[in-house]
């Protein structure tokens, strides 16, 4: 028999190992540097973010030097009649210029606000089946097909839309405008669905199976469980989803840029053509003159813009970081 002390000889010491010693220097070395790595990119991201703020503030602050604050709302003109009139337009480059932004904002909710709900109806349709319906293996193909959707140029997507989704529709519904808010709107919920089906699966399945047995043993099947349990205990997550996908619509360019008509008409109905902020400043701005009053005019679209998707960005993520503390959608 071999006594304890026999044992101990060929017990290998790793603390006492130069082996040993040099791979957990190599392993300490390793993740310094993966996370000095991470960390130098989370920081370079958030200063580019800073400066790109910062160089648009700096260009758009100078409109008001040129332009007045009430202008970028609406121009006051007098008619035949001799009556004060309130003009909301946009013309930039008329003999009398126009700057009412509220054309430009009314035409963005005009083609987001459609795509967001066309979209939050299929994608949350999408999450559902993905996350409490599908067979383990159908999920496996279908998830990274859907996701590959979101990776689609947008301005295939818009020459898809120009080409043939305005014939459709235009033959399908008669609008007054070939190109118009709906055809850039259903081309905008292309790219948002993905984007919803993705986070409301991941919501749904953050929910604890325990949630779904008590559900069942109290005898309600699965679409009550849908319906009544897991749906609206994963109503945060949801919700986080259909706000990502609305900022996302809103600061697209290529779609609407291509689809909407690009025309700005102060307009609540989605059949006419519109013009959006992103497609104005993409339109316009290679034509034109530095310095000009229309040049910063076109910052200052910039500015608004930008503070209107960070905040919805920002909104989402603070109630999805909240959820996951709570490990719970």
């Amino acid at each position: 028999m071999i006594n304890q002390s026999q044992l101990a000889q060929f017990e290998i010491q790793p603390e006492n190992s130069s082996l040993s010693k040099s791979v957990s220097k190599f392993a300490g070395l390793k993740e310094t540097l993966i996370k000095v790595f991470f960390t130098l990119n989370g920081l370079a991201a958030l200063i580019f973010i800073i400066l790109i703020f910062i160089f648009l503030f700096k260009e758009g602050i100078k409109a008001f030097g040129h332009i007045g604050l009430m202008d970028f709302l609406y121009l006051q003109r007098l008619d035949a009649n001799n009556i004060l009139l309130r003009v909301y337009e946009w013309y930039p480059t008329s003999e009398i210029a126009r700057y009412s932004l509220v054309p430009l904002i009314t035409g963005t909710l005009l083609t987001a606000i459609p795509a967001t709900i066309i979209s939050t109806i299929f994608g949350v349709a999408a999450g559902i089946y993905l996350s409490e319906i599908a067979h383990p293996n159908t999920k496996e193909f279908l998830k990274p097909i859907i996701e590959l959707f979101a990776a689609i140029p947008t301005v295939v997507i818009g020459f898809i839309m120009l080409a043939i989704g305005a014939t459709f529709f235009n033959d399908l519904l008669n609008p007054l405008n070939r190109l118009n808010a709906f055809v850039a709107s259903i081309g905008l919920s292309m790219v948002i669905i993905p984007i919803i089906a993705s986070l409301t699966e991941d919501a749904l399945r953050s929910i604890p199976v325990d949630l779904r047995m008590a559900s069942y043993g109290m005898g309600a099947n699965k679409w009550q469980t849908i319906s009544r349990v897991i749906l609206p205990a994963a109503f945060s997550g949801v919700s986080a989803s259909i706000i990502l996908g609305f900022g996302r619509a809103v600061g697209e360019t290529m779609i609407v840029l291509m689809a909407a008509g690009n025309a700005s008409n102060l307009t609540t109905d989605v059949f006419r053509s519109v013009r959006t902020m992103t497609a104005t400043i993409a339109a316009e701005m290679g034509e034109v003159s530095q310095g000009s009053d229309h040049y910063y005019a076109l910052f200052f679209i910039g500015i608004v813009l930008f503070i209107i998707t960070f905040f919805l960005n920002l909104s989402a993520e603070i109630i999805i970081n909240k959820m996951r503390k709570k490990n719970t959608f």
